[in-house]
């Protein structure tokens, strides 16, 4: 586990521990995936962490960020996803971001930017130098977060073909 403190406008830094789910954690990640998507997806967030927790894959990370003072009902204040994947389209190892989410209550206030260093230390300590993740045009708030934590347009385009027509 890591311990940070947090910015914060109030007097006492809020302690943010940073540490892999748990299953006790899978209600609060589906209640704030469906407070940020609109989406309730349970069976998605249990399968999720059945392979990245439970196989026990050194690879893969499931890391949220709780409030490390407080015995709350709620104490998950973000989440993120994460693999080292190989060779797809000849890429090199790389690690990548497939889910990310924070609390809008506690947002601009480094649980985010604790999140993503976090992982990116764990995609370093796998031996991976390149992190890659993709966002959708329309959503600002990830692509504003992503930017200022460094990342740019890679060297890949993604394609999709609507299989309805």
């Amino acid at each position: 586990m890591d311990q940070k403190a947090l910015k914060s406008n109030q007097e006492s830094d809020q302690q943010v521990t940073i540490r892999q789910v748990a299953s006790d954690d899978l209600d609060f990640v589906t209640a704030l995936d469906k407070r940020v998507t609109g989406l309730a997806k349970p069976d998605y967030w249990q399968d999720i962490f059945n392979r990245y927790v439970e196989r026990q894959r050194p690879e893969r990370f499931f890391l949220v960020a709780e409030d490390a003072d407080s015995d709350i009902s709620k104490p998950v204040l973000g989440f993120i996803v994460g693999e080292v994947r190989a060779w797809e389209f000849g890429s090199e190892p790389s690690g990548w971001v497939f889910a990310f989410s924070v609390d809008p209550d506690v947002r601009e206030r480094g649980v985010g930017e604790l999140l993503f260093e976090t992982i990116s230390e764990k995609f370093l300590g796998a031996g991976v130098k390149t992190m890659r993740t993709m966002v959708e045009r329309k959503n600002q708030l990830h692509m504003a977060f992503f930017r200022s934590e460094g990342m740019a347009a890679g060297p890949y385009i993604q394609l999709e073909k609507d299989l309805d027509e």
